[in-house]
């Protein structure tokens, strides 16, 4: 098994900056994709960032236009997402998500998870 903890979210004005942290313990050798989501109130999840062991492959959401950067640190089994330009309509929870597999938008692909940071973006 594998446990995901997220960190660094909280209230931010539009235009500020936030990193957010996922620490990973337990069967970390057997993660691969490790990746970020988030879910507004009302609305679906949907896939924020992700990237690979290596950290060769990355991927991002096309709607985020640069903004979002994803990071990874495998000495600590941690990954990160630095969030730049925040507006309100990226408030949301953020979730880690990790699996086995190669690095994919597709939520389904991802078999654990963590419970969440929220993020809140005033204007």
């Amino acid at each position: 098994q594998v446990q995901l903890v997220e960190s660094g979210g909280g209230l931010v004005q539009a235009g500020g900056s936030l990193t957010l942290s996922c620490a990973a313990t337990g069967r970390t050798f057997s993660i691969n994709p490790m990746g970020w989501f988030r879910q507004a109130p009302g609305k679906e999840r949907e896939f924020v960032a992700g990237i690979s062991r290596s950290t060769i492959t990355t991927r991002y959401a096309d709607f985020l236009k640069g903004r979002f950067t994803i990071s990874r640190d495998n000495a600590k089994n941690t990954v990160y997402l630095r969030m730049n330009s925040l507006k309100p309509e990226d408030t949301a929870g953020y979730y880690c998500a990790a699996s086995s597999g190669a690095v994919s938008e597709n939520q389904d692909e991802y078999a654990y998870w963590g419970r969440g940071t929220q993020v809140t973006v005033s204007s």
